[in-house]
């Protein structure tokens, strides 16, 4: 079994086009284990005897949590670019949260802050290095910023547990930002 490649087509689905596989998410992300088996197997022959067994291994062996599997449902934690907003439920951030992008989008993020782009959320990690990988893929010279979580989060600004490596937020005001060359 190809894990990356069964969790690439699991990602597409329950994070960009369950439509196309005839999937509705409910308010929370959710879907039901059998419809997206159902749907997986439809999919492709590649999938056609892919079990929830399949999927629980896929989740285990990978490196971050992407997705997870209760009560007969599975949802992806976090990427989410389809229409119409996943509900969180927010809960107090670590002090400070990293944010990996561009360096040439410093001056526009300086003035307007970090927004969502086009995702549900603006995507945070818990540490530098998640930052630095995430940037890194954005440019070749990656910017890392460090949020203030902890004076964002008492100002009132919401913070989501994307899983235990990404944090969600639906904004960051530039006052809560600095680039980490700056602490250094």
């Amino acid at each position: 079994m190809d894990w990356s490649a069964l969790s690439r087509t699991v990602s597409q689905i329950l994070r960009h086009e369950p439509w196309l596989y005839e999937l509705e998410l409910d308010a929370d992300g959710w879907v039901e284990l059998a419809a997206l088996l159902r749907a997986l197997r439809q999919a492709s022959p590649l999938w056609r005897d892919v079990t929830e067994s399949d999927l629980t291994t896929m989740i285990r062996r990978s490196s971050q949590k992407r997705h997870e599997l209760a009560s007969g449902r599975i949802r992806a934690t976090y990427g989410h670019s389809i229409p119409g907003r996943i509900v969180r439920r927010s809960v107090t951030p670590p002090p400070v949260l990293f944010h990996g992008t561009a360096s040439e989008s410093w001056p526009t993020i300086q003035s307007e802050g970090l927004r969502p782009m086009h995702r549900q959320y603006v995507h945070l990690s818990a540490d530098y290095a998640k930052a630095f990988a995430v940037g890194s893929r954005k440019s070749r010279n990656p910017l890392v910023l460090i949020i203030d979580a902890a004076n964002a989060w008492k100002s009132g600004l919401p913070f989501y547990e994307g899983n235990n490596a990404v944090w969600l937020a639906d904004s960051i005001p530039p006052v809560f930002l600095r680039p980490y060359a700056e602490s250094t």
